[in-house]
């Protein structure tokens, strides 16, 4: 990898890593029809770190609350570590929150444990992945439909519960599928049980941090493996730079999507993951790209 691809791979990255539409298969097709190799699952998994850490600063007052509030949860803590004078029960409230992102972890966790392989080889079939992008796609529209016509479908974040945040962790696992998408499939699922686009956006992306920076972390390590081999083509310069171009568009497209959900549905989303995978399929299909990234 060079810098330029490095750089666009990085811009891609960051762009789409929060948007509903995929960010692991954008990086895959903007590859191929680039005529470059697959960047392949290790390269996605070191460039989240870059938009977890997008989403960290972002969302940092949050994370540091919640943080607190767990930590004065804990069996053997004192108690309250928050100097402000809130009371506890939105104490309790956030540390509530906070063991719902842990638990809604645990689902993307074992099974990218347990099907790594799966995941890095067959997954990246584009047939598969066209198939993802439009089929979630009309199920995240339908999803939004729904919700807009179901009573009292606008629950904000507090009336989160312990088995939505499971169900919603048990969504992002589905991610694991590229052209699935991670905030696709929690923000879907957060509109089917009831939650309001905001709600469920900023829980997704709550949700990401320990997903996507674990994901980084043994991300960066296989890579590390790697590079101590001796026939080793880790371009670690491009690969940083990719890490830190994802960031920096990483934080705008957070910033624009979390006031976009304000006021608006997801139908152009919708119809941009139906379109790029049907348009994905038939160039697979007339012979323009290969489906299998090569070994």
């Amino acid at each position: 990898m060079n810098w330029t691809e490095g750089t666009i791979l990085g811009l891609v990255q960051g762009l789409t890593e929060f948007l509903p539409v995929s960010s692991s298969a954008h990086l895959r097709v903007v590859a191929a029809l680039a005529g470059w190799d697959d960047p392949g699952a290790a390269f996605t998994a070191v460039t989240q770190i870059g938009t977890a850490a997008a989403v960290i600063v972002y969302l940092r007052s949050d994370i540091a609350r919640l943080g607190r509030a767990w930590f004065g949860s804990l069996p053997l803590s004192a108690g309250s570590t928050g100097a402000d004078a809130r009371g506890a029960e939105a104490q309790a409230a956030d540390a509530r929150l906070a063991w719902l992102i842990a638990f809604g972890t645990v689902p993307i966790g074992a099974c990218g444990y347990l099907f790594e392989d799966v995941v890095k080889g067959r997954l990246r079939d584009l047939r598969l992945m066209s198939g993802a992008l439009a089929g979630v796609g009309l199920l995240l529209g339908a999803a939004d439909r729904w919700a807009d016509r179901r009573p009292g479908a606008r629950k904000p974040l507090a009336e989160l519960s312990a088995r939505d945040g499971l169900l919603i962790g048990l969504a992002q696992a589905t991610a694991l599928i590229p052209g699935v998408s991670r905030s696709g499939a929690t923000i879907g699922g957060g509109l089917v049980l009831r939650y309001s686009r905001e709600a469920a956006s900023r829980f997704s992306f709550l949700l990401a941090v320990p997903a996507v920076a674990v994901s980084g972390a043994f991300g960066l390590h296989r890579l590390y493996r790697e590079a101590r081999q001796p026939t080793s083509t880790v371009a670690w310069g491009p690969l940083a730079g990719a890490s830190v171009v994802a960031f920096l568009v990483g934080y705008a497209a957070i910033a624009w999507f979390l006031r976009y959900v304000g006021g608006n549905d997801f139908a152009p989303f919708v119809a941009y993951r139906v379109g790029l995978g049907l348009l994905l399929l038939a160039l697979v299909l007339a012979g323009r790209t290969e489906a299998i990234p090569a070994a």
